[in-house]
């Protein structure tokens, strides 16, 4: 196993670390779609819930946690990041747990561009 693959599933299973202690409800990962087998069975395994997003890159984003942040993310209905509305982002932001003063100044800069 390369070590660019051991540094990203280590990411990976500190962040299901965080989520089985309950710091975190979701998270979101950008990996290869290499990983994503392995990810994916241990999400499954676990009984987390996940989204996919396949990127132009080649990478994949993979969004996981609890059933109900995973439920509003779905609501959203959007097929990439890029279409999210400037509400819909601070949400999300707030959901991964980033803070909430920067997501405040990001939504306010994102509403005065659209």
């Amino acid at each position: 196993m390369s070590e660019k693959k051991r540094n990203e599933l280590g990411v990976f299973f500190h962040m299901m670390y965080e989520l089985n202690k309950g710091l975190r409800s979701l998270a979101l990962l950008t990996t290869t779609t290499e990983n994503f087998e392995i990810i994916k069975d241990r999400l499954e395994r676990c009984g987390y819930e996940y989204i996919l997003e396949n990127l132009k890159s080649g990478y994949v984003n993979i969004f996981f946690g609890t059933a109900e942040c995973i439920d509003v993310l779905r609501k959203f209905r959007k097929s990439s990041l890029r279409e999210f509305s400037p509400e819909e982002d601070f949400i999300l932001g707030v959901l991964l747990g980033y803070n909430v003063q920067q997501q405040c100044k990001r939504y306010i800069d994102r509403k005065k561009v659209s």
